[in-house]
């Protein structure tokens, strides 16, 4: 069965998923970036029965390809960014694939800056994109293989999708607590992974626990990246290597974001923003 660790792109999954790595695949909760090949990410084209060369085609079988792929007598933690809205009514995933999930959510206003810098957009591209209900990731494969689609919707709808599912469990946590009380949410983390495990439930590993913590703090995989580099930064149109671990807990809207894109964001997404308490 699989459990989703899962976000709208650039809301802190790989903070999160550098953390579960290295506590559960790790001896002693010292993190490697090697260690994330255990939380693979899906829809991928390593994870795909044959090449798909629509969108369509590609949707309608993300389902099928969880049944091929994934043991339902053993638990497997997959990164996703996909929403759980139907695309072309197909879903994404149903309870007979999925035991649970985690869910990390960020305040928009944050995660329109990081988006920008990760995928070089402008502030009003990215905006536009996050405001798209029919948003997606759709690079297709040199063969035209599209096994990599990830259907996004907008940031309001992806982030309803998961918090309005009742297929399966999900445990969500906010980007932003993790700054100042990530040693409590970590461990609600554990916690929720081990009832979901139920009757295979191990002992709590405090050291390892707190290892995890250390080795995984942002300075840490912002160093590593730089000394060891890391496969999901990207390259811009330029040339230029585009850090994937660029601010952190340092990005704050309030002092990177005119005016003109606070007020549009929070028009756009006002319901979302006072539910959540980013006020």
């Amino acid at each position: 069965m699989i459990i989703w660790i899962a976000s709208y792109p650039k809301s802190g999954n790989t903070y999160l998923r550098s953390f579960l790595a290295s506590y559960y695949f790790s001896k002693k909760g010292k993190f490697d970036f090697n260690l994330l090949m255990n939380i693979p990410q899906f829809p991928s084209i390593r994870f795909s029965q044959r090449d798909f060369l629509s969108f369509s085609d590609a949707s309608k079988n993300w389902i099928s390809n969880q049944k091929f792929f994934f043991n339902k007598e053993e638990l497997s933690f997959l990164k996703t960014h996909n929403s759980l809205c139907r695309y072309e009514n197909f879903e994404f995933t149903t309870q007979s694939e999925s035991i649970g999930a985690i869910y990390i959510v960020r305040d928009p206003r944050n995660v329109i800056t990081s988006m920008c810098n990760h995928y070089s957009f402008n502030l009003e591209y990215a905006l536009e994109k996050m405001s798209d209900k029919n948003a997606s990731l759709s690079e297709k494969a040199s063969n035209g293989d599209c096994s990599n689609f990830t259907f996004l919707g907008s940031w309001s709808d992806h982030y309803k999708s998961w918090k309005n599912n009742d297929k399966f469990k999900v445990l969500f946590i906010k980007y932003e607590d993790l700054k100042e009380n990530k040693e409590l949410i970590f461990k609600k983390v554990i916690d929720f992974i081990e009832r979901l495990k139920g009757s295979k439930q191990n002992k709590f590993d405090e050291n390892k626990f707190f290892n995890s913590i250390r080795s995984t703090n942002f300075v840490n995989l912002k160093n590593k990246e730089i000394n060891e580099g890391f496969e999901e930064s990207k390259i811009s149109s330029m040339g230029k290597k585009i850090n994937f671990f660029n601010m952190g807990f340092k990005n704050d809207w309030k002092k990177l974001l005119p005016q003109s894109i606070i007020k549009k964001i929070d028009k756009q997404f006002e319901k979302e923003l006072s539910e959540l308490g980013y006020n």
